[in-house]
């Protein structure tokens, strides 16, 4: 019985540290570039766009196509940066824990 109350304890803690992981990461920001800078989109840790930057020089009718795969890729690095946070913290918080190996959290 005292195994189940510490471990229910453990659970509690641990779903706090969560939360507040999350709150964190909510309030996170990551940018990404593409195009050498010409490009620039900064993500929230919810991957909301906060900011999109576009260098001038971008700005013709003929690029159109150019403009847009440069702001997908930057959106995308970005996105990747969040991700690699987002892990980070979780393996920060989750460190010791008998978690099965390629499990993701949150469930």
């Amino acid at each position: 019985m005292k195994d189940l109350l510490g471990l229910m304890g453990k659970a509690k803690e641990m779903q706090a540290k969560f939360q507040s992981m999350q709150e964190e990461i909510a309030q996170l920001e990551a940018s990404g570039q593409a195009g050498g800078g010409m490009v620039t989109v900064t993500l929230s840790g919810k991957f909301e766009m906060k900011a999109l930057k576009i260098d001038p020089s971008l700005l013709k009718e003929d690029e159109v196509e150019i403009l847009e795969d440069l702001i997908l890729a930057a959106h995308n690095d970005a996105k990747v940066k969040v991700e690699q946070v987002m892990q980070e913290k979780t393996r920060e918080l989750t460190a010791g824990l008998p978690i099965p190996p390629g499990m993701k959290l949150p469930f």
